[in-house]
Order: C-alpha cells, then sequence, then structure tokens
C-alpha cells in the first residue's frame, strides 16, 4: 500500500495541503475530486513522487510499480505511433533478448550436470514465465487493441507521432501506461481528450483492473463507474468516503448537517453552563463549584465545522448589441479534410435569440461547423453568412491551452482588452476568483482549471450577440459548471453550444442539431426533447447509436479485428463445420444400417439406437456451436 503521512505543501501564504494523511490499497479504486486548485494535482504529484512536500513523506513498497499520467506529458519525436506505444514493453524486449542469449548459450554448452549450468536453466525458467506474464509473446496485439480502445485507426499507426495534437500525444501516453499494468495507476484527467467511445472504453478497462487507481475527474459518470472511494480535497484538508461519487455527494451533505446538529447542540449546553456559572460566582457560597464546572467546561472536547469552499465566479456575459433578425445563414455547405468528407451540403439558419446545442459523435462535425461560423476554417464547398452587426465570442475546445505560458494572469486579461477596458481588468479576474497576489502568477503554474477560468474571463472584455462555446465545461470542477451555466441562461444573445454532457446541456437551450452521417438533425427543444424524441436516455447512447432509420441500434461500435483474432475466429467456424459434417456422415451410416429389413431382429438394435440418438445430441450441440462460431464471424 502507499501511505502519506503528514504531508504539508505552502505556497507563499497560502497552505495548500495541511498535514494530510492518506493511505492507498493495493485495489483501491480512489477518485480525487474538490474544487479547481485546491491541490489535487499536487498531491497526485506527491504521491507519484513528482514533487517533494515541505513536510511529510510518502512510502511505497520497494518492488512495486507505478504509472502517472499528469497534464504536462510530452512524447519524444521520430518515432511512430505504433514503435512509441510498444516502448511500453522495455522489460518484456529485454527479457526477449536474454532468453535468446540463454537459449544460444544452452545450444553450445555440454556440461549438463554443471552447477553454472542448471542455474542457467533456472535464469531462462525465471525470465520467461516474467516475459509471458508480462505479456511479451503478444505485444503488438495487446498494443493494437489498447491503442483502437482510445480512438486510434490501423492507418494511424505507422505515422509519426509529431503529426498528432496534444490530446492525442496524450492518448498515446496513456496507451503506455495501460499496456504496463503497473500496481498503482495515478490518472489527472484522463478523460479531457477523449471522446465518448473512448471514455467508455476506458471505462470498461479500469472497472476490471487489478492494481490500484487514483484518478481526478470532473466527469460525474465516469467516476461511478470506476471508482468505489472518493477523496475529497478542501481548504488544505482531505475527506475520505468509502463511496463512488454520487453517494458521496450525499453523505457529504449528511455528514456535514449531523456536524451541524452537534455543533449547535453543543452551543446550547455551553450556554447553559456559562450562564449557570456566572449565577454561582456571583455567590461565594457557590465558587468553589462554578470554578469546578468552568474547569469541566474548559476540558469539553468542541465540535468544530470544518470550513467549506463555497468561492465561485462571478460570471455575467455583458448585454447583447442588437443583431439583424438572421443571425447565421449556410447552405449547401460541404467540409472535406482531404479525402475525409464531414458535412456534406448542409443548411442552417439561426435567427436573433435562438439557443442552439450542437451533439452527436466525434468526429461528426460540430467543432468543424462552430469553427466555419466563426471564421477560423474555409469552407470546401457552399456558403455561410453572418447577418447584420453580428459580433462573435467564440470559447474553442481548447482555449486555455492557447494562453501564453509566459505571461502572468494580468497581462493575458491585458493583451486580450480593448483600451477601455484596461481599468476594470482587476475587478473582472477578481469575479474569476484570481485576487490579490494571484494576477501576478505565470499561467505556466495554473491548473486546468484556473485556465479554463482565465479564458472565460478573457471572453468578457468585448460585447458580442452570437456567443459560440465549444466545450466550455472541460477542465471546470462541479460548482463552476453550475456558475457558467446560470451565466449563460442569463445570456440574451444567440447561443450555440457543443458539449456532451446531459446535465450542463438541460434547460440551456431551446433546439438541439445533431450531426449524423454529414448530415444535420434538428429538433426544436432541448437535449432532453431530443432524447425522448430518440428514445434514448443518456448521452452515451447517443454516441454509440445508429440512426434512426437502421434497423437496429449497436450497444458498441464493431471492433475491428487483428489479424491473429481473425485468424482464431475463421478456425473456430471451421473445425464447428467440420465436426458437424463428421456428426452428419455418422448418422446417415447409423440410419442406413437401422433402414435394413431385419435391423430389429439384430442383436446389435438397442446399441445402434442408442448411438443414434447420442450422435442426434452431439449434432444439436454442435449445430449450436456452429451458429455462434458464425455469428462470431459476422459481427
Amino acid at each position: 500500500m502507499i501511505t502519506a503521512s503528514n504531508i504539508f505543501i505552502k505556497y507563499g501564504d497560502r497552505i495548500l495541503l495541511d498535514r494530510i494523511n492518506l493511505v492507498i490499497g493495493e485495489s483501491d479504486k480512489v477518485g480525487l475530486v474538490g474544487r479547481n486548485g485546491a491541490g489535487k494535482s499536487t498531491l497526485l504529484k506527491v504521491i507519484a513522487g513528482h514533487q517533494s512536500p515541505d513536510e511529510g513523506q510518502v512510502a511505497r513498497p520497494g518492488e512495486s510499480t507505478l504509472g502517472f499520467l499528469h497534464q504536462e506529458m510530452s512524447l519524444p519525436k521520430g518515432k511512430t505511433v505504433m514503435q512509441e506505444t510498444l516502448t511500453a514493453f522495455e522489460e518484456a524486449k529485454r527479457l526477449e533478448r536474454r532468453i535468446a542469449e540463454i537459449n544460444d548459450e544452452l545450444h553450445h554448452r555440454t556440461d549438463y550436470e554443471s552447477p553454472a549450468y542448471h542455474r542457467l536453466l533456472d535464469e531462462f525458467s525465471e525470465a520467461n514465465d516474467r516475459y509471458h506474464l508480462l505479456g511479451g509473446a503478444a505485444m503488438e496485439a495487446e498494443a493494437e487493441k489498447v491503442l483502437k480502445g482510445l480512438g486510434f485507426k490501423q492507418k494511424d499507426f505507422g505515422r509519426k507521432t509529431d503529426e498528432f495534437s496534444g490530446g492525442w500525444q496524450m492518448r498515446i501516453e496513456l496507451a503506455k501506461m495501460l499496456l504496463q499494468r503497473p500496481d498503482y495507476l495515478l490518472l489527472d484527467e484522463p478523460t479531457n481528450h477523449l471522446d465518448i467511445e473512448s471514455i467508455i472504453w476506458l471505462e470498461r478497462f479500469l472497472k476490471d483492473y487489478s492494481g490500484a487507481i487514483i484518478v481526478i475527474s470532473h466527469d460525474k459518470q465516469f467516476l461511478d463507474t470506476v471508482t468505489n472511494r472518493t477523496v475529497e480535497v478542501e481548504l488544505g484538508n482531505v475527506y475520505d468516503y468509502k463511496a463512488a461519487y454520487s453517494k458521496y455527494v450525499a453523505l457529504r451533505e449528511e455528514r456535514r448537517g449531523k456536524m451541524q446538529s452537534a455543533y449547535q447542540n453543543q452551543q446550547r449546553v455551553i450556554a447553559q453552563k456559562e450562564r449557570t456559572i456566572t449565577r454561582f460566582m456571583a455567590k461565594a457560597s457557590k465558587t468553589t463549584m462554578a470554578q469546578s464546572m468552568q474547569k469541566q467546561l474548559d476540558k469539553m472536547e468542541r465540535v468544530e465545522i470544518p470550513d467549506e469552499d463555497t468561492a465561485t465566479m462571478n460570471i455575467r456575459f455583458p448585454a447583447a448589441p442588437r443583431s439583424g433578425q438572421v443571425v447565421v445563414e449556410g447552405k449547401s455547405i460541404s467540409k472535406a479534410y482531404g479525402s475525409l468528407h464531414v458535412l456534406d451540403k448542409v443548411d442552417i439558419k439561426l435567427d436573433r435569440g435562438d439557443r442552439v446545442a450542437f451533439v452527436g459523435q466525434n468526429g461528426q462535425g460540430k467543432t468543424t461547423l462552430a469553427k466555419i461560423i466563426v471564421d477560423e476554417l474555409t469552407l470546401t464547398d457552399g456558403q455561410l453568412t453572418l447577418g447584420h452587426n453580428v459580433q462573435v465570442g467564440y470559447y474553442a475546445q481548447n482555449q486555455s491551452e492557447t494562453l501564453h505560458s509566459s505571461l502572468t494572469v494580468l497581462q493575458t486579461m491585458e493583451m486580450a482588452s480593448p483600451p477601455e477596458m484596461r481599468t476594470r481588468l482587476r475587478g473582472i479576474l477578481g469575479a474569476f476568483m484570481f485576487s490579490g497576489e494571484d494576477v501576478d502568477k505565470k499561467v505556466s503554474v495554473l491548473s486546468g482549471g484556473e485556465r479554463a477560468r482565465l479564458a472565460l474571463a478573457s471572453l468578457l472584455l468585448r460585447p458580442f450577440n452570437l456567443l459560440v462555446l465549444d466545450e466550455p465545461t472541460n477542465h471546470l470542477d462541479m460548482l463552476s459548471k453550475d456558475v457558467l451555466k446560470q451565466a449563460i441562461l442569463d445570456y440574451d444573445g444567440t447561443l450555440i453550444v457543443v458539449s456532451h454532457d446531459r446535465e450542463f446541456l438541460s434547460g440551456l437551450t431551446n433546439r438541439t442539431i445533431e450531426f449524423r452521417d454529414r448530415q444535420l438533425h434538428d429538433y426544436l427543444g432541448d437535449v432532453n426533447f431530443f432524447l425522448e424524441k430518440r428514445e434514448l436516455d443518456n448521452m452515451r447512447e447517443v454516441e454509440l447509436s445508429r440512426s434512426p432509420q437502421s434497423e437496429a441500434p449497436r450497444a458498441v461500435p464493431k471492433k475491428e479485428l487483428s489479424f491473429d483474432e481473425r485468424k482464431r475466429l475463421m478456425r473456430n467456424l471451421s473445425n464447428a463445420e467440420k465436426k458437424v459434417e463428421r456428426l452428419e456422415g455418422e448418422i446417415a451410416a447409423l440410419e442406413a444400417k437401422m433402414a435394413a429389413p431385419d435391423f430389429y431382429q439384430n442383436p446389435e438394435a438397442v446399441k445402434v439406437s442408442e448411438a443414434y440418438n447420442s450422435k442426434q445430441a452431439e449434432l444439436e450441440k454442435a449445430m449450436e456451436e456452429w451458429e455462434e462460431a458464425q455469428l462470431a464471424m459476422e459481427d
């Protein structure tokens, strides 16, 4: 187990972690939660050994292994995706080389009875066992399976890692870590750069993971699926709950409610005792008794309610200048990236005051159309125009990543600000929880949530009447999501929001546009209306479903099989067919015997009849096996 003892970390005057203690068992599945900037990522770095605390220590078994996926990871350049992924098997490759060396040595030696020869045999046995334990015999097949689970296609395996964005490079790092199967797996926001299908695959992988997991995430469903324990970091302390996220929320409220009741009851008792002591002290005959009561009162263990971090952003979008009635109009819009066609002759029209959600599978063109509307991408074909006096405010999916890391918080705002807003910058930053010395922090030291808040603050420096938000809740904690949602509800302009978060979208829009098969499908209602019409009960089913016109929905996307897996399925089908043919031949031979006129006068008739019935039962079972093999091949 990992034991963190008396961990103390202080930045300037701020105590981030105040002598906390934490024990992680070898099979624990822990969700690390708390407000942005509370210290979750710092605690994870301390546990991983990437950062030393000011005081305290972390102990971990010497022979155990640990993998740590964090936000600042970078890949070496020059290797293909598959080559880089296979570096996860460095130990297996080393063992493979050693096994080959031992084999060669054993082939040439003749001192079969010597101790040295027996030591070599023992080393060979241990190396071989370890090699197979690490999955060395199926390295490429395992790497292929994990890469595809995380969203890579077969054609991507030979591409250089340099060609991929930071989010996709993080997937490669995650793939390497999953393949290494460390005893302790530490993941900081692993779902931020994953699409829904990859998130679902990762959930399934982690749910069955044999080692311990500590994960930071703001995805409630992901935490509920993967974890069975929640550790909350708040105002320097940690609070441990033996429950997944949704149950933790209820238990937390229950705990604070009980503490509040206990505190109030104790305060009544204390007030009553203090009144009695005051009365007794006024009488000489009661002074000794009053002093005794005061000593008892001083020794009483006081109930204290831990401070709660309720600080929130204070977002209010500027009043929207009046635009023309038609805000966006696009006709026959097509967009292709090389041979990949994302949008095919689609039309879109937004009137003033429309509030639209873009939903659908990743890669179907939601972000592409958003970027075309805000003039960050050009069309392949068709036309799109903005209406009279339309002024755009745009929050990109990777907006927080585009901030200059060398600038301070205040300098970032100054660069984005028109001259007339300069005097108000500190006030706006204060509303986004950057106060005092916080404005002088470099962007490079900000957490993901703090960067997201800064990017949102920069958005408010100019008026706009068309607000386009692409995955705005990435990196935001639960409370910040609620605050942002309320601000958007109060916004009086036209809205486009791209999101997979049903809870965030619920009640936020009056139109929902689903992107499917390079086309747009318009629903006049919010996300709940859309889901009701699609007869689906959650956004994840939308991600994995086929169109309503399809003959049948699919629960999961079809898996692209490796060569070895296809060969295995073909072998199973071939064996099943041969078994059926053999049994049918044997049954035909028995039927020929039973068709003879004098069959029932034959002493062997009973045995032949029993054999016939037995073969019929075998054939029925073999036919079932053949059907299963056939279905597996078709799937």
